[in-house]
C-alpha cells in the first residue's frame, strides 16, 4: 500500500494506473462502516483509492472539528489489511488555498433538514469531494447510505457536472444491538448509549407498521416519537428518494430519517423503504 500526502505524488501515481479504480473518501477514525465501503470496492474494482482527510470547510463554528476522533495508526492498519493500493492522507494546506473558487449544494436538497440544522455543511462537502473526485479520477465512488441525504446531493453533483464516475450506495452497518455504526459513537456514555438504542428501534417500529400496511406518514412519526422520548429528537422525516415529503410511504422510494442528540452527541439514522 503506497500512503501518499502531496497532490503531485497522488497524479503522478494515478495516471500510472491501469483499469477501474474504486474511491472511498473518509474522514478516518475508520469502523466496519468505512470496511464495508472499501471491501465493496476491492470487489468491484482493479485498484482502490483511499482518502482519510478531516475537512474543516463542512464543520460549522461550535462544531466538533478539533474533538473529531483521529486515529491514524490504526486507519493505515486498517486499510492495510482490507486490500487498499493508494492511502491518500492530505493536510489542510495541500487542499485548501486563499480565496478559492466555491461550489455550492443545490438550493433546496443542500438547505433542508440536515442542511437546515448545519447551513453550509453540504457547500463543504461537495467542495471537497469534487477535489477528491478531480484528483483520484475513480471509476467507481462509494458512500454509505446513513448519510442518504449526502449520498443523493453527490449523486447530484456527479449528474450535473457529468463526471464520467458512478456513484455506488451502500447499506448501514450496525452493531449487534441496531445501533448504526459511526465515529461519533465514541463519545457516548454507556446509559446514552442505551438512549441511543431508541433511534434504531423507532426505525425498526416504522418498518413493522410497514409491512402491517400502514402506510401513513403521521401515524408513522407518531409512533416513533413515542419510542424516543427519552432523547432530544431533532426531526423524524419520511419524503421520496429525491428529499420531498410524502404524505403516504411510497414502496421502493421512501426514506426515513431521524436526527436527535444523546446528550452532547448528535446521531443520524435512516430507514430505505
Amino acid at each position: 500500500m503506497q500512503i501518499i500526502r502531496d497532490i503531485e505524488g497522488l497524479q503522478a501515481v494515478r495516471k500510472g494506473l491501469q483499469g477501474s479504480v474504486g474511491f472511498v473518501p473518509t474522514m478516518g477514525a475508520l469502523h466496519h462502516g468505512h470496511l464495508s465501503l472499501i471491501q465493496k470496492a476491492r470487489a468491484e474494482n482493479d485498484h482502490v483509492i483511499v482518502s482519510i482527510f478531516v475537512n474543516p470547510t463542512q464543520f460549522l463554528p461550535g462544531e466538533d472539528l478539533d474533538k473529531y476522533p483521529r486515529r491514524e495508526e490504526a486507519d493505515r492498519k486498517i486499510c492495510e489489511l482490507a486490500g487498499v493500493d493508494i492511502l491518500f492522507m492530505p493536510d489542510v494546506s495541500t487542499m485548501y488555498h486563499k480565496d478559492e473558487v466555491k461550489l455550492k449544494a443545490p438550493a433546496y436538497l443542500g438547505y433542508i433538514l440536515e442542511g437546515h440544522r448545519r447551513p453550509g455543511h453540504f457547500d463543504g462537502v461537495v467542495q471537497v469531494v469534487m477535489k477528491l473526485f478531480n484528483l483520484t479520477q475513480p471509476t467507481r465512488a462509494y458512500f454509505g447510505k446513513k448519510d442518504a441525504q449526502q449520498l443523493r446531493i453527490l449523486q447530484k453533483m456527479a449528474e450535473d457536472f457529468f463526471l464520467p464516475l458512478e456513484i455506488v450506495p451502500v447499506d448501514t452497518v450496525r452493531e449487534d444491538d441496531g445501533l448504526a455504526l459511526s465515529s461519533r459513537n465514541v463519545y457516548l456514555s454507556d446509559e446514552e448509549r442505551q438512549k441511543a438504542l431508541s433511534i434504531s428501534k423507532s426505525l425498526k417500529r416504522a418498518s413493522r407498521l410497514i409491512m402491517a400496511g400502514e402506510l401513513n406518514v403521521e401515524t408513522i412519526k407518531r409512533e416513533m416519537m413515542e419510542m424516543m422520548q427519552a432523547i432530544d429528537v431533532e426531526y423524524v422525516a419520511i419524503v421520496d428518494r429525491d428529499f420531498h415529503p410524502l404524505e403516504k410511504v411510497q414502496i421502493k422510494n421512501t426514506i426515513i430519517l431521524v436526527a436527535a442528540r444523546v446528550g452532547e452527541t448528535r446521531l443520524i439514522d435512516n430507514l430505505w423503504i
